[in-house]
This record gives C-alpha cells, structure tokens and sequence, in this order.
C-alpha cells in the first residue's frame, strides 16, 4: 500500500512551528503538499479497508497507490491484474544489470 501525501495533523503541527523550526526549504515543501499534492487521511483509510476486505480477495503483490491508482474498480478486473504485472514492484538485482558484486552464490 502506497498512501501518498497524506494530510495529516502532523503535516499541520510541522506547518505551525514555523520555517525557522523544521527548515525554511521542508516548510515550502509541505506548504506545497497541502495546497497542491496532499490528500485527506481518509483516502489512505479507504485504501487499508478495501485492502483487508472480502472485495480485495485475490489481490496479492501489488503496490497500490491510495491516490493515483483506480484501485475501487479493481474487483472488476482480478483475473487481469492476476496475470499481469501491473502494479507489481521487482527486486532489481546487481546480476539484472550486468554488475558481479552484491550477489551470494
């Protein structure tokens, strides 16, 4: 589960102890998170109960993003996303980029 740039209250209490506490650089980014990238707290709730419930069955491996990806339409399409790799993250290793180091044999 990805929730995103949640809004949360601790978006709000960094907010309020000013750019000279948390960094004049980090106040602008969540500045700009809450006008422009955040999302309600309930939309990564949502995500969670869809996720652990009856609707989600045969939902497995998948990295669902709370915020951009369409996941309330997903029980539609189970047996497409079952045979895909959509929404599938992969462990890339040293050997899947031609690099001999990182590897036990």
């Amino acid at each position: 589960m990805a929730p995103g740039a949640l809004n949360t209250r601790m978006l709000d209490q960094l907010l309020a102890a000013g750019a000279e506490r948390v960094g004049r650089d980090m106040h602008e980014r969540l500045l700009q998170q809450q006008r422009d990238g955040g999302v309600p707290l309930a939309r990564g709730a949502e995500l969670a109960l869809f996720l652990g419930s009856a609707l989600s069955d045969g939902i497995s491996g998948k990295l669902i993003s709370a915020v951009w990806d369409p996941w309330p339409a997903l029980p539609a399409h189970l047996a497409e996303l079952a045979a895909s790799d959509v929404y599938t993250l992969r462990r890339i290793l040293p050997s899947d980029r031609e690099l001999d180091w990182g590897e036990s044999s």
